[in-house]
């Protein structure tokens, strides 16, 4: 009896555990709770919306600002700002806009980004309420 080189197929199909190309599994890579699928700008947009929060609770008058968040200034300019403000005019409320894409720029790593915006954020809020900006935020500039 000669040993066969093909071996016998088993009674019942082993797992897969790859896609019929080899490709590997297919589907989300996490599940939409966990933050890891949540995109940079959303990420973003929670730093903004946290430091907001932090600076509502000592100037409630912040509840009439509209904050927004945009990739880049809409004008070239000479130096990138990484924020702006506009006060309020006939029909439009006060509004800051934090740029997402120079501030990340600028940061490494999440706690410095995170450190940056609120730094914009207090910048911008200052320059809008006519403050210094350790008036609005004592930990200014200490983070």
């Amino acid at each position: 009896m000669k040993d066969s080189p093909v071996p016998p197929h088993p009674a019942e199909p082993r797992p897969r555990h790859r896609d019929r190309h080899g490709r590997g599994m297919r589907g989300p890579v996490a599940p939409p709770q966990v933050p890891l699928s949540a995109s940079r700008a959303e990420l973003f947009s929670d730093l903004v919306q946290d430091s907001v929060e932090r600076l509502e609770r000592r100037w409630p008058q912040l509840a009439d600002v509209d904050f927004l968040v945009l990739d880049v200034p809409a004008a070239p300019e000479d130096s990138v700002p990484l924020g702006s403000s506009a006060s309020a005019e006939k029909g439009r409320q006060a509004r800051i806009v934090i740029y997402r894409r120079p501030v990340e720029i600028r940061a490494k790593n999440r706690e410095e980004r995170s450190a940056l915006v609120h730094e914009v954020v207090v910048e911008q809020v200052a320059e809008l309420l006519g403050l210094a900006p350790e008036s609005v935020d004592p930990r200014y500039g200490q983070e």
